[in-house]
């Protein structure tokens, strides 16, 4: 059994067809159903259970397809890893953001792109959840999120590096302030304003960290609604309908003639940052590098 029978057996096993498969592999169905018998031969086993509809994997195509996975994947990296060697630090760096950490990446790319110019970047936006999934299917290598990192996985299978922490600031309607140069507010000031807080059914810290700081000083906050969008809280402060608690960073990305960001005199609470990627798994030269740029800058 080689390397190619493995790509043919994996390409049935996700295609659940030999016809759809073939044709994913650009062949003809008749060697790949060969092929196919091959492989149960030599192993002694059936891996797949036949029906008219559907092949389904038997105890042993699990096993096989577990195993031909990773190992296809670690002789991927295993030819990336050579070729960089070989070439230096050239191709795609996969990252994921969340959506309130998005702003620190820009000026990130631009100091590391004057140094690695043959690098190019591919980013993916998501909450917690949906980025430590793309982590572990290695569709991405690093995540920039707020910490604690809430996604399924365990967080000891994450190496982390933390970044400079975020202060909280109040973000209000520019149409709400009668003195403009007023630039801070009081937390009983903002428990008395229509209030939005950002959280989504799987992420929670940034929504409880908020709502914990008003409860410390005995105050509740009016929560009107939870958004699941950064974009869609700032487009109803736009409207002038409610106010928010965001860390400052955040922003950065967003016309200073929709809010006012104020300070908050009695509230000194912190958003903390991280970078993170998958402890024991390989990591692209420019992964690396680019992780070495946050350090340079803290």
């Amino acid at each position: 059994m080689d390397i190619r029978q493995l790509k043919y057996f994996l390409a049935i096993a996700h295609e659940g067809q030999v016809t759809r498969a073939a044709k994913l592999l650009n062949m003809e169905q008749p060697p790949l159903s060969r092929q196919l018998k091959l492989m149960e031969e030599e192993l002694g086993v059936r891996l797949f259970d036949r029906n008219r509809m559907r092949l389904k994997l038997t105890a042993a195509g699990e096993l096989l397809m577990q195993k031909a996975e990773r190992l296809l994947n670690q002789l991927d990296e295993t030819i990336k890893e050579v070729k960089e060697l070989e070439e230096g630090v050239r191709g795609v760096l996969s990252i994921g953001s969340v959506v309130s950490c998005i702003s620190l990446i820009p000026k990130q790319i631009e100091l590391f792109r004057g140094n690695y110019p043959q690098v190019t970047f591919k980013i993916s936006e998501g909450d917690h959840f949906y980025l430590g999934e793309k982590l572990v299917k290695r569709e991405i290598e690093l995540v920039i999120a707020r910490l604690p990192f809430e996604a399924q996985t365990h967080l000891q299978q994450y190496s982390i590096l933390p970044l400079a922490s975020d202060p909280f600031v109040a973000v209000i309607p520019s149409s709400w302030t009668q003195n403009s140069e007023d630039q801070t507010i009081s937390m009983r000031e903002l428990a008395s304003f229509p209030f939005l807080t950002l959280k989504t059914d799987k992420t929670t810290r940034m929504h409880e960290q908020v709502v914990n700081e008003f409860k410390s000083h005995g105050l509740e906050p009016n929560v009107i609604c939870e958004c699941s969008s950064v974009a869609i809280i700032m487009s109803l402060i736009a409207q002038g309908i409610a106010a928010t608690v965001f860390p400052k960073s955040v922003m950065s990305s967003f016309p200073t003639t929709i809010f006012k960001m104020l300070s908050i005199q009695d509230a000194d609470f912190q958003s903390e940052v991280g970078i993170l990627w998958l402890k024991d798994r390989y990591l692209s030269k420019s992964a690396q590098h680019f992780i070495e740029s946050f350090r340079t800058v803290q």
